[in-house]
């Protein structure tokens, strides 16, 4: 019977995953490499299922409570000059106060503190090595003493350790979308965005963006700097030094704000740099090991689902392992079948995400710009434009996992 089950990765599937799985009466141990639960970062959309997937969590109130609340942004020329002013709803398609936008680091310790009590954390390590046989996963750690396992998950995003050692080489598996950002906080001195509240400003050229983004309850503002990327672009991901001088190049001689914020990219000691990529491979499970979250699925940014579907993901694996009462080859099967279809329609959205964010032409970058500033003026029309993220992030009806178990519990007098 399946019992104790180690998750590579404490952000947002891994927590949320363990706390299915407690609940549904498994053991789950994570490992994280940070040495603690990671704050910061840009906002993330929580909608539709994932939302709901929080609230059975109890976690909903927290959540909104969290809710950036963000009044929109504006899009500006090279002097300043406003082009376009857009709303949330008018990005999304979403109805005003229906999804939740929040910082991802809140989330992440949201989810820590809901789940610290029970579950088994390994802070500041990660697995180096996994050998499955009839007896379990063996699994070798960079600090803490070896361990058996019943299965391994990894949660461990994009870049993903438990992936690479069970299924391989990362490059056969993530599909770069042609772009590349850096994302950091500024400091007050940088005078960028001064009086910016709970919105943000953003800047084009052709294959260029720069921008700059208020967050409620941040007291700093967080800077991104995004542009295109040939095919075969690659920087070494442990080179910070290198990954800042590649973007202090492809920004070289921008205007508005550039200058400043790219001085600022070069010292921001929470600098983050990424190309924008999706993770696509066939199957998200190879025997006692399986993938959830960014790590199997990654839809890249451009989707703005990437979070709600490592909630629902997370959701969705504890449920079938317990409806197959640990039946690791069964419910394996069942969680990819019934996700894989969601998955893939959220995927589609990033591929045609970048032209509507970084235009690549003159005359694309005219024409985007020229939608947005008819955007107030469409009325229902609007939709059409707008509606596809809402419309593929409420396309899963979320399964309701205790009816389904309800008759075959798992049997609970030896879980600690």
């Amino acid at each position: 019977m399946t019992r104790t089950i180690l998750i590579s990765g404490a952000s947002i599937a891994g927590p949320a995953l363990a706390f299915w799985l407690h609940h549904h009466g498994f053991r789950p141990v994570i490992v994280e490499r940070a040495p603690a639960a990671r704050d910061g970062g840009y906002p993330v959309d929580v909608r539709a299922g994932a939302l709901d997937v929080v609230d059975r969590m109890g976690l909903l109130p927290a959540v909104r409570d969290a809710h950036v609340d963000s009044r929109g942004g504006t899009f500006v020329g090279a002097r300043g000059r406003v082009i376009a002013r857009v709303t949330p709803d008018e990005v999304t398609g979403s109805p005003a106060g229906r999804d939740v936008e929040l910082p991802r680091g809140d989330l992440a310790r949201l989810l820590h503190e809901h789940t610290r009590d029970d579950v088994e954390y390994l802070f500041g390590d990660t697995i180096t090595a996994l050998e499955q046989d009839a007896g379990g996963v063996h699994v070798t750690f960079r600090n803490a003493p070896p361990r058996t396992f019943d299965l391994v998950v990894g949660a461990d995003g994009l870049h993903s350790t438990v992936r690479g050692l069970t299924f391989g080489p990362e490059d056969r598996f993530r599909h770069d979308l042609g772009f590349a950002f850096a994302g950091f906080s500024l400091d007050e001195a940088t005078n960028v965005g001064r009086n910016l509240d709970r919105e943000f400003v953003a800047h084009n050229t052709p294959g260029r963006m720069a921008g700059v983004n208020a967050v409620r309850g941040r007291h700093r503002l967080i800077g991104m700097l995004a542009f295109a990327t040939p095919p075969g672009f690659a920087v070494d991901p442990g080179d910070v030094p290198a990954q800042r001088d590649v973007v202090a190049t492809a920004f070289d001689g921008g205007g508005w704000e550039v200058p400043r914020l790219v001085e600022a990219m070069r010292s921001a000691e929470d600098f983050f740099f990424d190309t924008v990529s999706q993770i696509r491979i066939p199957g998200w499970s190879r025997g006692r090991v399986a993938l959830v979250g960014d790590a199997a699925y990654a839809p890249a940014l451009l989707s703005g689902q990437g979070t709600s579907l490592a909630l629902i993901g997370a959701y969705v694996l504890a449920g079938e392992l317990a409806a197959a009462g640990g039946d690791a080859t069964v419910a394996f099967t069942a969680y990819e079948r019934a996700l894989r279809p969601f998955v893939e329609r959220n995927q589609e959205l990033a591929k045609s995400g970048g032209a509507g964010l970084i235009p690549q032409t003159r005359t694309a970058l005219w024409m985007r710009n020229a939608v947005l500033a008819a955007l107030p003026y469409l009325g229902p029309v609007k939709r059409l434009l707008t509606g596809g993220v809402d419309e593929a992030a409420r396309s899963f009806p979320l399964p309701d996992y205790e009816r389904s178990i309800a008759a075959k519990p798992l049997p609970r007098d030896d879980v600690g």
